[in-house]
């Protein structure tokens, strides 16, 4: 009876790992939510001609991002990132012309590598939208404007650490190409590309 007993412990220690390894395929279900602070880090250029070649600069900040994230399987997911829409402040040799907004939603293609554990690093490509509006923008009066959208490619490179209860800790970067023509009145004065880096830091939550 006693080796009947310890077998039956040992059986039942055995299973212990298996039913964490069951509680936490549970709880990370197919949906991601996250949650982080980005540093949009502008890499501006423009082509010149009429104006001289790198003459327009747009600036840098600090934006809100949440994601949502959908796992087809374990490693295969597409995520869409969203913001509101940002205020960004333009110049033109460094003296202020004024300022637009956009809105950037992106949505990216994920490979997740699930073999370290609860660190887990992902790559990431696909396309961002650009929607350009609220120009407030002149120079001697004359209204300077751009064009509505912008469609490009985004590359992304990050990693979850998973916490209990679903929860992750996460680190992300982006480079996202955006660009468009720079029109002064109505004609055509120069091309400008943005071409940005993303550095986020945020939790998210499976679900």
């Amino acid at each position: 009876m006693s080796k009947r007993l310890a077998a039956l412990a040992c059986a039942g220690l055995a299973m212990i790992p298996l039913a964490a390894t069951a509680q936490t395929a549970a709880q990370d279900g197919p949906w991601m939510v996250r949650v982080r602070a980005t540093r949009l880090a502008m890499n501006d250029s423009s082509e010149g001609g009429v104006l001289a070649k790198d003459a327009i600069t747009v600036n840098s900040k600090w934006i809100p991002e949440v994601d949502v994230s959908y796992f087809f399987t374990k490693n295969l997911a597409a995520e869409l990132v969203l913001t509101i829409p940002q205020k960004q402040e333009v110049a033109i040799s460094g003296t202020g012309i004024g300022t637009f907004k956009h809105l950037p939603p992106t949505l990216l293609a994920q490979w997740h590598f699930t073999d370290f554990g609860a660190f887990k690093p992902y790559v990431g490509a696909g396309l961002n939208l650009t929607l350009i509006n609220s120009e407030k923008m002149s120079v001697a009066g004359t209204p300077v404007t751009l064009e509505d959208r912008s469609i490009g490619g985004a590359l992304q490179l990050g990693a979850d650490y998973r916490l209990d209860g679903g929860w992750y800790l996460n680190a992300d970067f982006k480079k996202v190409w955006i660009g468009s023509d720079v029109f002064l009145g109505g004609t055509k004065i120069d091309k400008v590309t943005l071409d940005p880096y993303l550095f986020s830091f945020g939790i998210g939550k499976r679900f």
